[in-house]
C-alpha cells in the first residue's frame, strides 16, 4: 500500500517528466516547408543584408588627458541607471559590465555630473564610455566621475 505522500511524489515526479518531454519534443504540428529545395536553402542560406539586424559598434573610449591624476578610462553596457540622486545634486549614476572593472571585477560605475548629463539618460543595454577621475562615491566604492562620456543607444 502506497502513502499519501508517495503518491503525491510520483505525481509530481510523472508531471515534471511530461513537461520536459513536452518541451523537447515541441508538441504540435510543424509547418510543411514550401518545397524541399527551398526549405534546404533557408537554412544553409544567410539571411540577406538588408534583413540582418544591424549590430551597433560600441564608441570609442575617451581619452584622459595627458597630465590627468587618477584618471581612469572605462566602457561596457549599461546594467542600471540612477536617474534620481539621492543627495539632490542632480547628477546621474550608471552601472557598467565593463572588462576595466574600476568599482568591482566587470563593474563599473560612472557618475554623470549635470553639465554631462545627456537628455535622454542611456537606459539597460545601451553602451557607455567614459573618462574622468576616479573618486570614492557615498557608500565607499571606487567610482569614474566623467569629465568625458559617450552614448550610443542599443537597437530596440
Amino acid at each position: 500500500m502506497v502513502s499519501a505522500v508517495g503518491r503525491h511524489l510520483v505525481s509530481s515526479l510523472f508531471i515534471v517528466v511530461l513537461l520536459l518531454l513536452g518541451s523537447a519534443c515541441q508538441l504540435g504540428p510543424k509547418p510543411p516547408p514550401a518545397s524541399g529545395e527551398e526549405a534546404s536553402d533557408r537554412r544553409t542560406q544567410p539571411a540577406p543584408r538588408a534583413q540582418r539586424p544591424r549590430r551597433l559598434a560600441r564608441p570609442r573610449i575617451p581619452r584622459c588627458p595627458p597630465k590627468a591624476i587618477n584618471c581612469k578610462r572605462a566602457g561596457g553596457r549599461v546594467l542600471y541607471v540612477e536617474a534620481v540622486d539621492p543627495d539632490g545634486d542632480g547628477d546621474a549614476h550608471v552601472v557598467l559590465a565593463s572588462r576595466q572593472g574600476i568599482t568591482l571585477p566587470g563593474v563599473t560605475i560612472v557618475d554623470i555630473p549635470i553639465r554631462l548629463r545627456p537628455a535622454r539618460l542611456p537606459r539597460r543595454g545601451d553602451w557607455v564610455t567614459a573618462s574622468g577621475p576616479v573618486f570614492p562615491g557615498s557608500r565607499g566604492q571606487s567610482q569614474i566621475e566623467a569629465r568625458k562620456l559617450r552614448v550610443r543607444r542599443a537597437g530596440r
